[in-house]
């Protein structure tokens, strides 16, 4: 029998059922792939971002001794975290290596992924010129690095109180002396943060610092990475956070500046430098004017934290006329 509705629509039917199932599975398939490929792009950005936040640790490889220089092995308490950590350095005593004291204590800070030894200075020869000087010098490992403890990373934001930690003990070790910080890079950067919190700095030198975290990381965070810009960085970025438990905002020399209240701080840049533009300390300098007598000193041809490398004799009369006119002289 034959109609619109008879026998013969019954395949037609039976085609539509037969569509339907095959539909669903493509629609389930594709959400299925979506879901996989953003759940990928996330575990890559969580597994870069714990790298990025846990790196591994370089160990030490030598010692003061190495370059002729007496010195002694000293511990001291980060300040400010409710469980202080317990920070590994060493102290160096310019009579201790027949040196006339100056009354001034210099604090050595790091860069990311490096330890109190910062190799590509290299850090103990500079220590050197400045302990021959008159001047005591203090290196020490920022958390998780060296041989400090510590799981975790944050470019500056608790290294802070690691380097409170070591003015606090130099202040302790020489009361009649004046303390002067010398950052490199993450150090640098970090070295500037101390000062603003802490009048107990008494000047700095910021060798090849970032102006600004947040806004570092945004530019420059796919180089370290190795990943494209898009998804990558802003996920990353979002997922930094929790991983550290702290605010990449919240570690921004360019604005930590203000708190200077007239203090020294000497920029120190290469204009080769290919990982922290010489525009970074151009902006912390230009910031710093009202509110502290700011230098910025850029060496020509210079890479990262190499402007001692690229000239000893130059980079240490530099820091050391700094060092002598702010901390070198009797109160």
């Amino acid at each position: 029998m034959k109609g619109q509705t008879g026998w013969t629509d019954l395949p037609v039917a039976r085609a539509r059922r037969a569509r339907a199932p095959r539909r669903r599975f493509l629609l389930w398939g594709t959400i299925a792939a979506l879901v996989a490929m953003i759940g990928g792009v996330v575990g890559v950005a969580l597994y870069v971002g714990w790298q990025l936040t846990h790196p591994a640790r370089k160990p030490l490889t030598g010692t003061p001794a190495d370059w002729g220089l007496a010195y002694e092995a000293v511990t001291f308490p980060s300040v400010g975290d409710e469980a202080p950590l317990l920070l590994n350095g060493w102290y160096l005593a310019a009579q201790a290596n027949g040196a006339k004291p100056k009354p001034g204590v210099i604090v050595f800070a790091h860069g990311y992924r490096q330890n109190r030894l910062q190799e590509d200075v290299p850090a103990l020869a500079l220590a050197r010129d400045l302990v021959r000087a008159g001047y005591d010098v203090l290196l020490f490992d920022f958390r998780n690095s060296g041989q400090s403890p510590g799981q975790v990373t944050t470019v500056g934001i608790l290294e802070q109180r690691d380097l409170l930690g070591a003015v606090q003990y130099a202040r302790q070790r020489r009361p009649d002396a004046r303390v002067g910080l010398l950052g490199f890079s993450m150090g640098a950067a970090t070295a500037i943060q101390a000062a603003a919190a802490s009048l107990d700095v008494a000047a700095v030198v910021a060798d090849s610092p970032f102006a600004d975290l947040e806004a570092y990381l945004e530019e420059n965070l796919s180089v370290w990475s190795g990943l494209p810009h898009y998804p990558f960085t802003p996920l990353i970025l979002s997922l930094i956070p929790p991983l550290i438990g702290a605010d990449p905002a919240a570690m921004s020399p360019v604005r930590a500046v203000a708190a200077f209240a007239g203090r020294p701080l000497l920029l120190i840049h290469g204009t080769a430098d290919a990982k922290i533009p010489l525009e970074d300390s151009r902006a912390i300098a230009q910031q710093a004017r009202a509110h502290a007598a700011v230098e910025l000193w850029t060496v020509e041809g210079a890479d990262h934290v190499k402007a001692y490398a690229h000239n000893p004799a130059a980079y240490t009369k530099k820091v050391l006329a700094f060092f002598d006119q702010h901390l070198g002289s009797s109160r």
